[in-house]
């Protein structure tokens, strides 16, 4: 890895983001119901039937009729036509414009024999049938309306809770939700525009489950035959099914060719599981599974793998995540989060990116949560596993086995009391094989009395921390610390009327002063099981330690100056956001962890943080450190983002940390037409001089049809090695997937896309 030498682009990247943020500012129509700019992941969109042409069949449908079946035998068979003959009294030949209604059931037709006593039926010419959930024309028809069966022959159909339509040789309606096809097709195209169908012997379709079954099934598209199935079962509405779902497909050179038949077990209303045998061409089978339930007290899932005998890796390979969450008594609950890999280089392998596989630690953890209007409590543990092959096992975080805590805060003379107590206490077990271990009790009990008006607070603290510990081992097994601890937080709020082209808005300006007084303790002799230095950032202006964890407690004698402006709009939303703020050191902060030298700065890093969104269609955020006692750039950050039409996206980001990583990351989704886009990203390290992650791919969306294919290229472990994968999906909207589900896959590398799996 070579060092960067030349100074940052930052004049560059300012004219790039302000080129964007004014290409955007000119504005395409506005974008309707869409996953909001900024939001870190998106839903995945429902299944779009927008592309489809108004079905044909349903020029004879008839609004306003009943959609009650359960009402038919009630109701007496109602007829009505333009001629009528009867050679007696029971049988009925009628004949122009007939119409026979009974309830949610209608039929039309040319013409209509009818025999009172068997309520038998025969229709011919033009026949169209409706009811509250199938629509068809038939050439002929016959049945009898008690009990409620027909016949039908040359079928055209249409399922009216959904788009499945198609023809069939005979059509018979065995009852108010069952029907059965012979010779039969079957899709949600547009009839007369079929890009995929099912041709089937026979078809039986339960609308009370929403459930379709075929035997002797081949699944064309564009006329083609590519599959056959001697049975599939499928759902005809958005309701769960048991059964096979569509396979997928990924080839890697990871782990090579890979193909995964999942099958969904609809267990129960409340709980649900879903088998993926797999098999890698390279490593072997593995077993993958989930299970989901929910109850009155409880909701959890369960996801497992398991590969016997890795092929590569010469031995089992497996994973098990757990999560529960169980309530107990009113504001109490139990929460349970397992998480475990068979070896250190799981991720590695079967991770699909880098940022999977740079997961070095796992967590696992079970507690039992508690709170109130005014308190806050646990018990349970935490465990950890190392999932980073190049870390030792002295790199493993300690177990908390167990740690209690205890958090309040209310008013000393009642709840709405001006003066308020609080305490913060922690008492932990810290526990690792062939290390100091021990316990650690961690105490801070304080005062407080905000003051404010609608321009202006201030709000004053004081309170003490005090840690002690109870050692396994060394001559000091009892150490301890206790340190006074005051801050004062003030700030003022002014607003004045704003325009900016052509709007008005609310300016505000806020100045705010943070005063921080900690004395020094010498703090050599404490152990350290879980504290280390924060990341710096705007909002560590206003903390008390600089420290996670109680084992260190930084002094201060600080002073934060920082200044925000925002531009509100007339509905209140915040368009604009812009800070900039420093600490100032009054003493050197002399506690430190081991190997890092007292500092004798006058001052922290400047930190600036912009956000610019004057509308819903683009979105700008920036942020800066700059370091006065280096007079160098420590972070930098620039994103923006543009909605493109109503399903497009334009992400640019740039991320600098001095010493540690510059990258550059472009991604989009670009609208071509209303069926077909592209997609692309472009992750890149200018540190390590290589493409972190790349991919580009094509969309096609239609009435019935969504396509899929990607190339991707990645880098996929610790020591930088690549791979190259292809992705290919096809969906039969309201039937399934085949391939890979490319959508979970897209929402998580493109910010804003919302894509449906």
């Amino acid at each position: 890895m070579q060092r960067r030498t030349r100074p940052l682009p930052q004049r560059r990247l300012l004219a790039l983001a302000t080129t964007l943020a004014l290409y955007g500012a000119a504005g395409a129509a506005q974008a309707g119901d869409v996953c909001p700019l900024g939001a870190f992941t998106c839903p995945k969109a429902p299944v779009s039937y927008a592309l489809c042409k108004p079905n044909a069949l349903l020029d004879f449908y008839e609004p306003g009729l009943p959609q009650d079946p359960q009402l038919r035998e009630q109701t007496p068979a109602d007829i009505d036509a333009a001629r009528l003959q009867s050679p007696d009294s029971n049988v009925f030949h009628l004949s122009g414009d007939v119409r026979m209604q009974r309830a949610d059931q209608l039929l039309r037709s040319e013409r209509l024999d009818y025999t009172r006593d068997s309520t038998a039926y025969s229709a011919s010419g033009d026949v169209r049938y409706q009811d509250h959930g199938l629509l068809f024309s038939a050439a002929a028809m016959q049945g009898t309306t008690t009990p409620n069966r027909a016949r039908a022959d040359d079928v055209r159909y249409q399922l009216l809770q959904s788009h499945g339509n198609g023809v069939a040789r005979s059509a018979e309606l065995e009852d108010q939700e069952h029907s059965r096809y012979r010779d039969v097709t079957y899709s949600t195209c547009d009839p007369g525009a079929r890009q995929w169908e099912m041709h089937a012997g026979s078809l039986s379709i339960d609308r009370a489950t929403g459930v379709g079954r075929a035997r002797n099934v081949s699944m064309w598209y564009g006329g083609v035959p590519f599959f056959y199935f001697p049975y599939l079962r499928f759902p005809v509405d958005d309701r769960r099914q048991t059964g096979f779902l569509y396979p997928s497909l990924v080839n890697s050179n990871n782990a090579g060719f890979s193909i995964t038949l999942p099958f969904y077990l609809n267990l129960a209303p409340n709980y649900d599981a879903t088998l993926y045998p797999r098999s890698y061409s390279a490593r072997g089978y593995m077993l993958g599974g989930e299970f989901r339930y929910l109850t009155e007290s409880s909701k959890g899932q369960l996801d497992f793998a398991w590969l016997p005998d890795d092929r590569e890796a010469n031995r089992d390979r497996g994973s098990l995540v757990f999560r529960n969450t169980t309530a107990v008594a009113p504001g109490w609950s139990f929460n349970t989060n397992v998480n475990r890999v068979s070896d250190a280089r799981y991720f590695e392998d079967f991770g699909n990116s880098l940022v999977v596989a740079a997961t070095s630690v796992l967590g696992s953890s079970a507690y039992l949560n508690g709170s109130g209007d005014w308190w806050s409590a646990g018990l349970g543990v935490d465990a950890y596993q190392l999932t980073d092959p190049t870390l030792s096992v002295r790199s493993e975080p300690y177990k908390r086995l167990p740690r209690l805590f205890l958090n309040a805060e209310n008013g000393v003379f009642g709840e709405d009391s001006g003066l308020r107590w609080g305490v913060q206490s922690e008492a932990v077990a810290f526990r690792k094989p062939d290390a100091l271990e021990g316990d650690r009790f961690d105490l801070f009990p304080y005062l407080t009395w905000p003051f404010e008006g609608a321009a202006w607070f201030v709000r004053p603290q004081v309170g003490y921390r005090y840690t002690t510990y109870d050692l396994d081992r060394g001559a000091d097994s009892s150490p301890h610390r206790g340190v006074p601890i005051a801050d004062v937080d003030a700030g003022l709020v002014f607003e004045r009327d704003a325009n900016l082209f052509g709007d008005s808005y609310t300016q505000t300006l806020e100045p705010r002063l943070y005063y921080l007084r900690v004395p020094y303790r010498n703090q050599d002799n404490l152990p350290l099981f879980d504290s280390r230095l924060l990341t710096f950032d705007y909002w560590q202006l206003f903390s008390t330690n600089r420290f996670a964890g109680a084992d260190r407690q930084g002094d201060a004698n600080d002073l934060t100056v920082a200044l925000t402006t925002r531009l509100l709009d007339d509905g209140g939303v915040e368009r604009l956001s812009a800070s900039l703020g420093r600490i100032y050191y009054f003493d050197p902060q002399r506690v430190q962890l081991p190997g890092h030298p007292d500092t004798d700065f006058a001052g922290s890093n400047y930190v600036a943080q912009f956000t610019l969104q004057l509308s819903d269609r683009w979105r700008m955020t920036a942020s800066q450190q700059w370091n006065p006692n280096t007079n160098m750039t420590d972070v930098s950050t620039v994103g923006f983002q543009r909605r493109i039409a109503d399903d497009g996206i334009l992400n640019f980001a740039y991320r600098y940390r001095r010493n540690l990583l510059e990258q550059y990351d472009v991604s989009a989704v670009l609208p071509v037409n209303e069926r077909w886009s592209l997609v692309s990203r472009w992750n890149y390290s200018v540190r390590d001089h290589r493409t972190l992650e790349a991919f580009a791919g094509v969309q096609y969306d239609s009435c019935c049809v969504a396509v899929r294919l990607l190339q991707r290229h990645y880098v996929h472990n610790f020591q930088g090695e690549s791979t190259n994968a292809t992705y290919f999906e096809i969906e039969f909207k309201g039937i399934g997937n085949v391939g890979q589900q490319t959508g979970t896959f897209l929402r998580r590398a493109i910010l804003g896309y919302q894509g449906y799996d």
